[in-house]
């Protein structure tokens, strides 16, 4: 079993319960690369995670990365007295969010302020099994990261989309694309700064995904 543990700089734990829990259950805990030589880019705070089938971490992290944590490329121990939490730098790979970083700030990242991460791993969408999906907040969208590049699934209209989590459905497995399709809402606090003001209630949404702009 993971987990993501908020605050700074924040990890990801591991959690194998053996055959005689809570006796023999072992945890194993993953900072994130805040200050690691190794790290080609530094980040934090994880948020909502969630895996892939190969066992692959993805955390939406604070500093405005989409992060991915792959426990086979540790190259130390992976527990015990060694085992600090900034054992595996290498175990992180980060991909900075679509959107403008903040001015002041130097460090690649991104002003995005991404809550949740979903993995589909059945391509309920369309993109491919173990596609990994954030929530963009300050993106009006959903974003998807297919090979190292984004595709942001961006909600027009009514402006303010803001989605704190989501979810896939195979409605239909004969149905091509139309027996597919992403669930999400508008997920804010306060729906009246939506686009239509006082009044305006929350949505849900449905993403599908077209094989072409006129496919039927």
């Amino acid at each position: 079993m993971w987990g993501s543990t908020l605050g700074f700089p924040g990890a990801v734990v591991r959690l194998a319960p053996g055959a005689n829990p809570p006796e023999t259950a072992l945890a194993e805990i993953y900072e994130t690369p805040l200050d690691d030589p190794k790290a080609p880019i530094h980040g934090y705070s994880p948020r909502g995670m969630d895996i892939d089938r190969n066992g692959v971490v993805w955390a939406s992290l604070a500093s405005g990365h989409f992060a991915s944590f792959d426990r086979r490329k540790c190259e130390g121990p992976l527990n015990g007295p060694k085992a600090t939490g900034k054992h595996c730098p290498e175990g992180w790979t980060l991909y900075p969010f679509p959107g403008p970083q903040f001015p002041d700030v130097k460090e690649p990242g991104s002003a995005e302020a991404s809550y949740y991460a979903w993995v589909d791993q059945h391509n309920t969408f369309g993109l491919g099994n173990d596609v990994p999906i954030a929530t963009g907040n300050a993106n009006d969208a959903l974003l998807a990261l297919v090979d190292g590049k984004w595709v942001v699934l961006r909600v027009p209209y009514p402006m303010g989309f803001y989605a704190k989590g989501l979810d896939g459905r195979i409605d239909d497995p004969n149905g091509d694309w139309k027996g597919r399709g992403l669930w999400s809402t508008y997920a804010t606090r306060t729906p009246f700064h939506v686009e239509g003001g006082k009044g305006t209630t929350s949505k849900v949404v449905k993403f599908q995904l077209r094989p072409d702009p006129l496919a039927h």
